[in-house]
């Protein structure tokens, strides 16, 4: 019981941490468009590339669905534990 309110508390303030450097939408002027790092991925694999937690949702009973996005390109991972996560691209 006490690891779904840890993740919970984690991610809120991480994904607060974040929001408020909101970045505006798309790159600049003048940047290159960034590729996503690949259709399927981890959650640490996208944070090491610069991906940014953007929100987070309980899904069902232990499960936890996390967006995260940098520039253009946004993925949603499922976190089955603190440290196993399944990660597909939206878009």
């Amino acid at each position: 019981m006490k690891l779904p309110s840890l993740v919970t508390v984690v991610l809120l303030l991480a994904s607060g941490a974040y929001a408020q450097e909101a970045g505006g939408l798309g790159p600049k002027l003048g940047q290159d468009d960034v590729a996503p790092p690949a259709n399927k991925a981890s959650m640490g694999e996208l944070l090491s590339k610069g991906y940014q937690i953007k929100a987070a949702v309980p899904n069902g009973g232990k499960f936890f669905v996390v967006f995260l996005q940098k520039d253009q390109s946004a993925y949603a991972c499922e976190m089955k534990s603190l440290t196993s996560s399944q990660c597909g691209a939206l878009n």
